[in-house]
């Protein structure tokens, strides 16, 4: 079955606008409410970004929660992976967070996290779906839910993201510059680092509900570049809204991708004898990474774009460390969803192991020229499934013989054909891509 609500991350969509309404938050905890209850005694965690309508959201989500006699248990603003933590400490039955991630302040959010720390399971999004399109109802009065306040919750997880390293680690000496885009991780993040020795210089850590992701944090990184030289630092770290996203910047001010860190990460694991499998990238994610992968015998597979696939793609595989060129980077060896600080953590780990700085530490990953051409095309036939298409394709790939690839795929959200072609000769790699737009513009003409 298709859903009705739920995307590849939850409910997003702009305040105000349905359904990121109050009335359909309402009825949205109530049937979340009434599913979990279905596995018994029934206990909520509720968490949130820091954009304003996070307010509004909480107070309706936790009105239809107790009302279908869910407990709840409210942590205020915390990154998006401390939820998932906290629900698997507090052996609830679910954890909520009231986030839009990257977005900007006037988009908000719903994801839901299982008691175990991971995404919902289909069946369970779709019973909360059927639900939604039945009268809501209320308990009896003596089974409403109680709602209480977890004063500790900050704490609790830079205890949890800390314990991601060594006991006896020390960042003494080395001097960071930390974007929080005025998000989730304001409070938490420079905590962590500076319990654990390092000089923190913290940006964009003043929320004030309308000024997350604004000009700040992973999105938009100048701010964090320009820092790291003024202050001579390090290294510096960009956040995302709700801290489940990381970038890095070395101490040129060049930017540190998500295919970067995680090559980092794996290597190292590799390098101690402690990686189990291999890596899980999308098909997004640079070639340099796989040829890199492969020069070290790191086997590497792509799923689709989006961490809910890259995470189910990890735990078919039994495999721990994965992610995206945007910032979703996954440590299944220390939590159970993608987390910004923990994998930051990794890479400052490695960089200690090996006694480099970062910008030494990624010339070991060289990427490879890309090239994304969009082509629009009218209503019809998708020009992908044409014969000339098909085969262009094929001989492209098989020109490049394994030091390349093609990739053509529709928009999701707009009538355009997305032509990307990547390979080690940037002259070739745009030369295969023109041919390649060219015969997608011909074909649809």
């Amino acid at each position: 079955m298709s859903k009705k609500y739920f995307g590849t991350d939850g409910i997003r969509g702009r305040v105000g606008e349905y359904p990121i309404t109050p009335d359909f938050m309402l009825k949205l905890g109530w049937a979340a409410g009434m599913a979990f209850r279905k596995m018994g005694a029934c206990k909520v965690l509720v968490g949130k970004d820091t954009r304003i309508s996070g307010y509004m959201f909480e107070s309706a989500l936790e009105a239809g929660l107790t009302s279908a006699g869910a407990d709840v248990m409210l942590l205020g603003p915390m990154p998006t992976p401390a939820i998932a933590y906290l629900a698997r400490t507090f052996q609830a039955e679910a954890g909520i967070v009231i986030s839009a991630s990257h977005n900007p302040h006037d988009d908000n959010g719903i994801k839901f996290f299982s008691g175990r720390g991971t995404k919902l399971p289909d069946e369970l999004e779709l019973m909360i779906e059927e639900l939604l399109d039945t009268p809501m109802t209320v308990v009896e009065s003596s089974k409403i839910g109680k709602v209480s306040r977890i004063n500790d919750a900050s704490g609790r997880y830079i205890e949890f993201c800390k314990s991601s390293v060594p006991t006896n680690t020390s960042f003494a000496g080395l001097k960071i510059v930390i974007d929080c885009a005025h998000g989730a991780t304001y409070k938490v993040a420079p905590s962590v680092f500076r319990e654990l020795g390092a000089e923190v210089v913290v940006l964009s850590a003043q929320p004030n509900g309308l000024n997350i992701n604004d000009n700040c944090g992973s999105t938009h990184m100048g701010p964090l570049q320009a820092a790291v030289l003024a202050e001579h630092a390090d290294l510096g770290i960009a956040f995302d809204g709700d801290g489940d996203r990381v970038l890095m910047v070395d101490h040129t001010g060049a930017i540190v991708d998500g295919d970067e860190l995680i090559f980092i990460i794996a290597r190292d694991l590799h390098e101690r004898g402690k990686l189990q499998g291999g890596v899980v990238g999308t098909l997004m994610s640079n070639l340099g990474l796989e040829l890199a992968l492969a020069d070290l015998g790191i086997p590497f597979v792509r799923a689709n774009v989006g961490d809910r696939y890259v995470i189910a793609e990890l735990l078919e595989r039994n495999w721990q460390v994965g992610g995206e060129n945007s910032g979703h980077v996954v440590c299944f060896n220390h939590t159970t969803t993608g987390d910004a600080i923990i994998a930051a953590l990794q890479v400052l780990m490695a960089l200690k192991a090996r006694n480099e700085g970062l910008a030494q530490t990624r010339q070991a990953l060289r990427k490879c020229p890309q090239v994304l051409i969009n082509v629009r095309f009218g209503g019809g036939d998708s020009p992908l499934d044409h014969p000339a298409v098909k085969e262009a394709s094929k001989r492209v790939t098989e020109a490049m013989a394994g030091r390349g690839r093609v990739l053509l795929r529709k928009s999701g959200t707009e009538p355009l054909v997305r032509v990307m072609v990547e390979g080690e000769d940037e002259t070739q790699v745009r030369s295969y891509a023109e041919e390649l737009a060219k015969l997608v513009t011909e074909v649809s003409a």
